[in-house]
């Protein structure tokens, strides 16, 4: 018979967290288990944070109110540049205006006493230009509101015409009729001009007025234009003559009319 030894007490196992040595095992219960994984942290040892998708917003504006902004503005600009010119342009003589003409001849400028001379002469003349562009005339000038003539008017006539401020445009005998039709219409209906052929004419047009002359072979050309509108009447050496009542012929120069003049002419 054995003698029972002494009574065990059962030690007391505690569930949970251990303190002291004995911690429990970190790996997993069982062997193959399937591992987790964790996610990595971001630095800064923050919890992992879901990426924000950045959101975009459009720059771009729309291109219609800019380019009526921009329209207005260059159309504002175009208008007071007109303006400016303009004021210039006013504010310039003829004489300056008409210098401005490439070919225009300024007679004037030489002082030549045959061209400047105002006296009135019966008879034929000579002159120094062909056209002549002044120099003693006839006391009769040569109607010049818009007349155009259909062959030759007398020298005479015509430069007495100048003196009161008329644009005699010729054209070369035998010049094609739709030419012709061309230089009329810049004469037709516009007072202080005329229009004849003229014989001899070294060019297909001569345009001139007392003391200027342009010289070209092209009817269209508009240089023809410029001359006229710089030089009609302000060209005048007796300003406010009319063109009425003169001569209303073609060919050789007449006789003044009744003894008398129109004009101051010396």
């Amino acid at each position: 018979m054995s003698t029972p030894g002494p009574e065990r007490v059962p030690s007391s196992v505690k569930v949970g967290k251990t303190t002291g040595q004995g911690k429990p095992p970190t790996g997993p219960a069982k062997t193959g288990a399937a591992k987790k994984t964790t996610p990595a942290k971001k630095a800064g040892g923050g919890k992992g944070k879901k990426p924000v998708t950045p959101v975009k917003v459009s720059g771009g504006r729309s291109m219609g109110p800019i380019l009526v902004i921009g329209a207005v503005a260059l159309i504002a600009i175009a208008i007071i540049g007109f303006g400016v010119y303009s004021v210039i342009q006013g504010s310039r003589s003829w004489e300056d205006k008409v210098a401005d003409i490439k070919g225009v001849v300024d007679y004037r400028a030489q002082k030549n006493p045959k061209i400047d001379d105002r006296t009135h002469k019966d008879g034929t003349l000579t002159y120094v230009t062909s056209p002549p562009v002044g120099g003693a005339h006839n006391p009769t000038p040569q109607n010049c509101n818009g007349d155009v003539y259909d062959a030759p008017i007398a020298n005479e006539h015509a430069v007495h015409s100048l003196e009161h401020g008329a644009v005699w445009v010729t054209y070369k005998q035998g010049l094609p009729a739709d030419q012709v039709a061309v230089l009329a219409k810049k004469v037709q209906g516009k007072d202080y001009t005329l229009m004849s052929p003229y014989a001899g004419l070294d060019k297909s047009v001569s345009v001139q007025v007392w003391g200027y002359q342009l010289k070209t072979d092209d009817v269209n050309d508009p240089r023809i234009d410029e001359f006229i509108k710089d030089t009609r009447v302000v060209a005048a050496l007796e300003p406010g003559v009319s063109c009425s009542g003169g001569n209303t012929t073609t060919g050789p120069v007449t006789a003044a009319s009744n003894g008398t003049s129109m004009g101051n002419g010396k």
